[in-house]
């Protein structure tokens, strides 16, 4: 975040304003807004407002304003701060990933169908597997269905989970 903050000011040096917001993570949410000197929670706040409903995270947004000799007010500015943070949102390309969760099921061979229909049933991602007499699988689950697909193979019989992530 301050690499790019830094490259901003050396880019705009007339510029008035550096306000940003962020949030990053998923489990733990971390974020922050600047005014930069402007009022209190008059530009940091709205840019965050627009991350937050866009649902975004691990996103920086920062606005540079020049002053162009017309004061706004605070509601002008918190205005100008939430459309301008809402028009970049909407024109930027959003990449969207899917975060997984990590389990190992061991069971014995002879339940072997049982787990791969399952498997490929939920369409799963196979990261391992160790086939003998006693079988270990790890799969990848995305989270949403995790708890779910967790149940599923939890009315097994003769089946161990552990989750690993």
């Amino acid at each position: 975040m301050k690499a790019h903050l830094t490259a901003l000011r050396k880019e705009h040096p007339n510029a008035g304003h550096f306000c940003y917001a962020f949030q990053l993570g998923t489990e733990k949410i971390n974020y922050r807004t600047n005014d930069d000197g402007e009022p209190s929670n008059s530009a940091g706040a709205p840019i965050y407002g627009q991350i937050l409903s866009f649902g975004l995270t691990n996103v920086l947004i920062i606005i540079v304003r020049y002053f162009g000799g017309t004061k706004l007010g605070v509601g002008g500015l918190i205005s100008t701060y939430k459309t301008a943070a809402q028009m970049v949102l909407q024109s930027a390309k959003i990449i969207e990933k899917t975060i997984y969760v990590t389990i190992t099921i061991a069971y014995d061979y002879k339940n072997i169908n049982k787990i791969m229909r399952i498997i490929k049933e939920k369409n799963l991602n196979i990261i391992s597997q160790k086939m003998e007499l006693s079988c270990e699988v790890t799969v990848a689950i995305p989270k949403k269905n995790a708890d779910n697909t967790i149940g599923i193979f939890e009315k097994l019989f003769e089946i161990e989970i552990k989750k690993t992530t």
